[in-house]
């Protein structure tokens, strides 16, 4: 008999039951955990679990949120959004369940190692289910999935069967430094970007750069720097807490660094990542405005991570969503991930088709080219 459950906190599944579904996964039950604690303001933690006479045969984190419509607008168009969800705020904010978490890049999914890829299809299918039953238990009326990665494509074609809309997602930058050193890495760039991170990583000699287990001393410091960098971004989903930053590290003990980079005594930026021995996830990069970019920060942080994956013999380098110009050019690729999405209500759906095509992603951002994704 196959139970399937949306709780309220990742504590109700056992972490090793967890972490057996998602083996191999550097976001696992104690990242999440980390995220649940954080108190990320307008988010409500939920995760789906389907249990078979009580093993846990598949899961998968979930949340909820009111989400504006104008999320991914970026440029001019922001600001005539902006004033529209000013003026009509119950018009541009849905209350809104989504399968996948607020603060990763991808939609993970963890099934039992007995589950064989055949019935894979079938557990997703339940457990969508089952947050459409919660959805309408809470009278909550936007049902989505957030970054479905494209690899798992074939997972979720019986969504789109489903009444589901699929839209482009931002997707995932990936540097591959598998068997790479400095040199050989820096080979692979074109000529003149070699030389711009040369001459830029030539200012790192006037910075100092400290890696950090423990930041509660430096707290305020890494907030204001964060405000700093939001502030100067279009696209803002979630906005991350003092509590989240600290309580990364410490729920994720070896497997979480924040790099620090002072200049004198005081700190211009801040990194904090995530690594084991197959993957580096860049999750935030915050800088003060004018000394970062005298500094060149952004490139020093980058060959900092560089040198930790190669270091480490780690052979991925996940620099995450946005800012794609310049990660492009630094050689990584994209990796394309997908939103679905479904109102309960079947005229607001058909509502939400038509807007959609006009808040996707790839229509604001010049970076996301064609040659990275298929046709929606």
């Amino acid at each position: 008999m196959m139970d399937a459950l949306v709780v309220t906190s990742i504590d109700r599944i056992p972490r090793a039951e967890w972490d057996r579904c998602f083996r191999g996964e550097l976001e696992g039950w104690d990242y999440h955990r980390a995220v649940e604690q954080a108190g990320l303001p307008g988010f409500s933690h939920r995760y789906v679990a389907l249990f078979d006479r009580g093993a846990l045969l598949a899961a998968a984190p979930a949340f909820i949120t009111d989400y504006r419509l104008d999320t991914t607008v970026q440029g001019p168009w922001k600001r005539v959004s902006s004033a529209l969800a000013r003026a009509m705020p119950r018009l541009m904010s849905l209350r809104m369940i989504c399968l996948g978490s607020p603060v990763s890049e991808v939609c993970h999914l963890g099934f039992a190692p007995s589950v064989s890829d055949i019935d894979k299809p079938r557990l997703l299918t339940r457990m969508l289910r089952a947050l459409e039953d919660y959805a309408r238990e809470q009278r909550v009326g936007l049902i989505c999935v957030k970054d479905a990665p494209d690899a798992a494509e074939s997972l979720w074609h019986f969504a789109l069967d489903a009444g589901y809309q699929r839209l482009p997602s931002l997707p995932t930058a990936v540097l591959d430094l598998d068997g790479c050193d400095e040199a050989a890495y820096l080979a692979r760039l074109s000529g003149s970007t070699r030389k711009d991170v040369r001459r830029k990583m030539k200012m790192s000699a006037e910075l100092r750069i400290e890696r950090r287990s423990t930041i509660d001393d430096v707290l305020p410091e890494i907030m204001a720097l964060y405000d700093q960098t939001l502030a100067r971004s279009d696209l803002q989903f979630e906005r991350l807490t003092p509590e989240y930053f600290a309580g990364v590290l410490r729920h994720m003990g070896a497997r979480a660094s924040c790099f620090l980079y002072w200049h004198v005594d005081t700190l211009i930026g801040f990194n904090l990542v995530l690594h084991d021995g197959d993957r580096l996830i860049d999750k935030f990069l915050g800088m003060h405005g004018e000394l970062g970019r005298r500094y060149n920060l952004y490139f020093v942080s980058w060959m900092t991570n560089v040198r930790l994956c190669i270091a480490g013999g780690i052979p991925c380098y996940q620099s995450g969503q946005a800012g794609y110009g310049p990660k492009r050019r630094l050689g990584s690729k994209l990796q394309p991930n997908w939103l679905y999405f479904r109102h309960r209500k079947p005229w607001l759906n058909r509502v939400l088709k038509l807007v959609g095509q006009l808040v996707r992603v790839d229509r604001y951002d010049p970076d996301l080219g064609s040659g990275d994704r298929a046709a929606a």
